[in-house]
């Protein structure tokens, strides 16, 4: 390489790494609640606006709602707002959480194609991946996903956009209280994918791209109101074309 080109690489890291300051900043502003006893409405309300700030610094979208109709508005509205883009959002892969499937079916959608935790061969056909959440970490704005739990893998990370769903219970502090959680007298799973916003990678020259090796789009919907596992007695709606 000769010192022409290394002084313009250089140059061009030395700018961005300017840039970078104010975030920087901002990142070591950033603090996690003081502690409150357990179960105060106060501490997981605190706990759920940090990991939305969190979880919006880095590219990702954040939606709190109540409920299984507030769910099912929230899905309606994002997936009705893709479709109008060249992301398209006609074929829907699920992981096999039955709450997720069960949610959808709350919609008045209409999609092309629905399928739950399509092979590998297949999931690269898809516009969207649903899934649950295991646990999330409000200081990083991170998603937990336990394969052990749900076949959520293939479908969130391969498909352009993600949608995960996780009641607000299932929001921790740090790292060290998700694991313990995950742990929960027996061994983690072998397989624990954390997620911070969309996909992203950069160059030597330290220009950011987005959506390379994963989703482009991460959406994360926060239910505040109760727990997912019982079902609903709402009428399904969801319709394919």
């Amino acid at each position: 390489m000769n010192n022409s080109a290394r002084d313009t690489i250089l140059g061009s890291i030395r700018a961005h790494l300017a840039a970078s300051l104010p975030y920087d900043q901002q990142e070591l502003e950033t603090t996690v609640p003081s502690a409150v006893a357990p179960g105060r409405t106060q501490a997981r309300v605190s706990l759920v606006e940090l990991f939305k700030h969190n979880l919006e610094a880095v590219s990702g979208h954040c939606v709190i709602t109540h409920g299984e109709a507030g769910i099912a508005s929230a899905l309606t509205r994002i997936i009705s707002d893709l479709q109008k883009t060249i992301l398209r959002a006609q074929r829907i892969a699920i992981s096999d959480m039955p709450a997720v499937e069960r949610l959808l079916h709350l919609t008045d959608l209409e999609i092309e194609e629905l399928a739950v935790t399509p092979s590998a061969a297949d999931i690269f056909g898809f516009d969207v991946g649903i899934t649950m959440a295991q646990a999330a970490i409000a200081e990083t704005g991170t998603l937990v996903m336990d394969s052990a739990h749900e076949r959520h893998r293939l479908v969130s990370l391969v498909p352009p956009v993600h949608i995960a769903i996780i009641d607000a219970s299932q929001i921790y502090a740090t790292l060290g209280e998700a694991l313990s959680l995950l742990r929960n007298d027996r061994e983690i799973s072998p397989a624990v994918t954390f997620i911070t916003g969309p996909s992203r990678t950069a160059d030597i020259e330290l220009t950011l791209a987005i959506g390379v090796h994963g989703p482009q789009e991460l959406y994360v919907i926060v239910n505040e109101n109760g727990s997912l596992t019982e079902p609903s007695a709402v009428t399904p709606g969801l319709v394919r074309d």
